[in-house]
């Protein structure tokens, strides 16, 4: 297992987290269908670092952006999603 090092609540083992989704922007309530679509189903799947959203759902129960490489899988950084996310 690994540690990931939550903001709130200190180091944690991993199965403490769900992982949510790739990091993106979040289309606005009216955006068109497509982009929508393509929010929910596209996935980048890209090979190195990359942005994640995971949820503590057995601690704090944030959202937590996580850049981790998808090679190695080890995390470089963990901060609060929350105001990190653009929209559309």
């Amino acid at each position: 297992m690994q540690l990931f090092n939550c903001p709130f609540c200190g180091p944690r083992d991993q199965s403490e987290f769900t992982y949510v989704r790739e990091a993106a922007p979040v289309p606005a309530l009216d955006a068109s269908q497509a982009s929508w679509q393509a929010y929910v189903y596209d996935r980048n799947n890209p090979r190195g670092p990359h942005r994640e959203w995971w949820h503590h759902n057995h601690g704090c129960r944030q959202i937590l952006e996580l850049v981790r490489d998808t090679l190695t899988h080890e995390v470089s950084s963990i901060q609060a999603a929350r105001g990190t996310q653009a929209t559309k």
